[in-house]
């Protein structure tokens, strides 16, 4: 397990970094209305790379996909599972579930404009993107990621994500 210097008190959580991902993706596909009242989205990852005091590696090339819901409540709801590969060749598979929203109603709209339509950036400080990733690996040296809480914070580049992650101490 990774041994972290402090740890949460009942009314006062601690975090620490442990790592960032910067990810790049390959293809975007989207099916606009789904019968269940929301669009998918699938976007494909096609690389990445890990580099934090916990965790240094890559993200597998075209190991996974985030699939978003666009709930009508203008949040996206994010899904993704992709492998990474730690420097000593450890192979550890991420699930990331969270949310992207807009901290006001055109944020969305927004955000769409600018990956898609080359419309300006979209500053961090407008939309909240909060992840909850959960890990498998085998025993060894990254085994702690299975039984630690993690929360990412992401933001938004027009050809991909760089999310920060931070351990519930």
């Amino acid at each position: 397990m990774a041994y972290f210097a402090e740890t949460s008190l009942p009314d006062t959580p601690r975090f620490e970094f442990i790592f960032e991902i910067a990810l790049t993706w390959r293809d975007v596909q989207t099916i606009q209305d789904t019968p269940a009242g929301f669009g998918r989205g699938a976007t494909y990852i096609d690389k990445g790379t890990i580099k934090g005091p916990h965790l240094n590696g890559r993200v597998v090339p075209q190991s996974g996909a985030d699939w978003a819901q666009f709930r009508p409540d203008k949040v996206l709801g994010l899904d993704a599972r992709y492998m990474l590969e730690a420097d000593d060749g450890t192979l550890i598979l991420m699930r990331n579930v969270g949310y992207l929203a807009g901290r006001a109603p055109d944020v969305l709209p927004r955000i769409q404009k600018w990956m898609f339509e080359d419309g300006p950036e979209v500053p961090f400080e407008d939309y909240y993107l909060r992840t909850a990733p959960t890990f498998e690996v085998s025993a060894g040296p990254y085994d702690w990621l299975t039984r630690t809480v993690v929360v990412g914070i992401g933001s938004r580049q027009k050809t991909g994500n760089t999310i920060r992650y931070f351990a519930l101490l």
